[in-house]
């Protein structure tokens, strides 16, 4: 990578810069205990909820520092506090995150708020939120501390203004006094002469004495980098490879605005170096950044991280993800009942894979495998039904009492149940698993299994020829079992009973396969489908003699399923003509 200076050289830098002995401010809020354990250099800004301190430090201590993590990997997560964490900025994180621990480095998160008007503490907190819901703990960063911090930009002011008055000293950046006036018509002139539209250098090489008549009149002015006019910049990134551009299309850019707040590009050189990242893991639409950012580093003498730009996170349509395609942040996927184990597995494969087929990782064996050239360089599309796929793989991972547990509480608290443990909520949770993917499945799987829709099911075109197949006879001889007790019995003997019941009563009709088990399963279940249907039907009858079905569930119990029953107008359904539904059948 050109441009990459040397550790020494960027100790020797930071100590010219600031002056010696170099002050550390230490933060302590009011309330809280204090969250930072040490920092470089931290803004005093008129904030009534923070009190700062200045303490002393040497250069000396600072070396020491820098020496005690040179070599060692140390990446970062840098989100903007404006909104949700989306699923693109996770799989950053992720990435950046395992290649952490693959590495034994360590993972930075730090906060870029320095877009005062949209950055928020409550999206902070949000984000925080969602990075520790996804099992992403951070070493370093809010909440945690560290020796490289603060960790929000807004805190950091005054290191980035010490940067810029370094970068005036050494004629690398200079004052720009342009109106945007100015600017604008610097911009219309450029594309009527199909130019790119780069700034022209009106004050890069005025006199001293033009620029102490416009500071004296108070003239509002921008700190510009002075950009090479000629020339070719490359790095050599470690996803997509070589990587250049022409110096002569950039033009010189505004590095600190006129109201003294930096730019992004500024903010996050200076950030990076500082706090001794090694390695830049972030999406590709930051990759033009690269060449601002390579600049600000060299003419600061800091080294030069290595930058690796992960592919975008496509839609099916092969559009940037967005909103327009659905649930698009991580929380909104949390609150649909995802579970954070199988959100980083389905991350993890959006542009990288371990080169075999296995797509079930835990997060354990992600570190184990991770390598950062393993990452694709073409966009990953987000699948939404392969990700509801494997949480269903995830979902039945889960340690069986762990699985009921979860799975009570959740038809508890949807009101289907009125406790949420015992031997029902076990039996209904190993039944029901296999057809529930997100927990809120459960909900819909253990209403349908209560509920018996029994005439729209005969009079459906699907029910149709069991209805033609002598159903109303099989009716008949269950009502007869049903009557006597037999069927009862058996269910109250289980598994083996109910077997040994089918077998008997497919003698008795004649019937054996498919023939005999669906007029069985729609009679008992009202249904053309569902899970085993003998379980299904033990399921039903203990229902009816646990005692913690909700009223308010839609459960149909074995009585009211056969006087249903009883009352169908066989020879009109038969000759497909509606039937006319009793008060009994109304009322379910």
């Amino acid at each position: 990578m050109i441009f990459s200076g040397q550790s020494s050289s960027f100790c020797r830098s930071m100590a010219s810069m600031l002056g010696s002995p170099w002050l550390r401010i230490r933060a302590f809020p009011e309330v809280a205990p204090p969250l930072l354990r040490h920092s470089f250099y931290c803004p005093i800004l008129p904030c009534p909820q923070r009190k700062f301190s200045v303490v002393a430090c040497s250069v000396l201590e600072f070396e020491d520092l820098r020496k005690k993590v040179e070599g060692h990997v140390r990446v970062r997560f840098a989100p903007s506090p404006t909104g949700n964490l989306h699923v693109g900025g996770a799989r950053t994180a992720l990435f950046n995150y395992l290649f952490a621990r693959s590495q034994g480095g360590k993972f930075v998160l730090r906060i870029e708020d320095t877009d005062l008007e949209r950055s928020t503490r409550q999206s902070e907190e949000a984000v925080l939120q969602d990075l520790s819901w996804l099992g992403l703990d951070w070493d370093e960063g809010p909440g945690v501390g560290g020796e490289f911090g603060p960790y929000r930009q807004s805190e950091r002011n005054s290191l980035y203004k010490q940067c810029a008055d370094k970068l005036l000293k050494s004629g690398h950046v200079y004052r720009c006094f342009c109106s945007n006036e100015e600017l604008e018509k610097m911009k219309e002139i450029a594309k009527l002469k199909q130019l790119p539209p780069v700034y022209t250098g009106k004050w890069a090489n005025v006199t001293e004495g033009e620029i102490e008549e416009e500071l004296a009149k108070g003239t509002p002015y921008t700190y510009r980098f002075r950009v090479p006019k000629e020339g070719t910049l490359k790095i050599d990134d470690l996803i997509r490879g070589k990587v250049s551009w022409n110096l002569n299309t950039l033009g010189d850019f505004v590095i600190l605005r006129s109201n003294g707040q930096p730019v992004y590009n500024f903010c996050v050189t200076v950030d990076d170096a500082t706090m001794c990242i090694s390695h830049v893991i972030r999406a590709e639409e930051h990759l033009p950044n690269a060449l601002r950012q390579a600049l600000l580093y060299k003419a600061l003498d800091f080294p030069m991280p290595q930058f690796a730009h992960v592919s975008l996170i496509l839609a099916p349509d092969r559009s940037k993800l967005s909103k327009r395609h659905g649930a698009t942040s991580v929380g909104q996927f949390r609150e649909m009942g995802y579970l954070p184990q199988a959100m980083v597995n389905y991350l993890a494969l959006l542009g990288w894979g371990d080169g075999t087929e296995n797509e079930f990782f835990t997060i354990e064996q992600l570190v184990e495998k991770f390598s950062i050239d393993r990452v694709n360089k073409s966009g990953a599309i987000f699948d939404s039904a392969k990700l509801r796929w494997m949480n269903g793989q995830h979902l039945r991972a889960i340690p069986s009492d762990q699985l009921v547990q979860m799975l009570g509480e959740h038809w508890k608290n949807a009101g289907i149940l009125t406790e949420s443990d015992g031997m029902f909520v076990k039996d209904a949770a190993e039944l029901l698993k296999d057809g529930i993917d997100i927990v809120k499945d459960a909900e819909k799987a253990l209403s349908n299994l209560l509920s018996y829709p029994l005439l729209s099911t005969l009079e459906s075109p699907e029910g149709r020829p069991i209805v033609i197949d002598k159903l109303s006879e099989v009716a008949t001889s269950l009502l007869s079992a049903y009557d006597c007790g037999d069927l009862q019995n058996v269910l109250e003997e289980g598994p083996a009973g109910w077997q040994k019941w089918v077998k008997s009563f497919g003698k008795l009709l004649k019937r054996k396969g498919k023939s005999l088990f669906m007029p069985l399963r729609v009679l008992l279940t009202g249904k053309l489908h569902g899970p085993d249907m003998g379980s299904s039907i033990l399921l039903i009858y203990k229902a009816g003699t646990c005692g913690i079905v909700s009223p308010k569930s839609g459960f149909v119990t074995l009585d009211e399923r056969f006087n249903i029953i009883r009352e169908i107008n066989w020879e009109a359904l038969s000759s497909n003509q509606p039937q006319l539904e009793s008060s009994a059948v109304a009322s379910h």
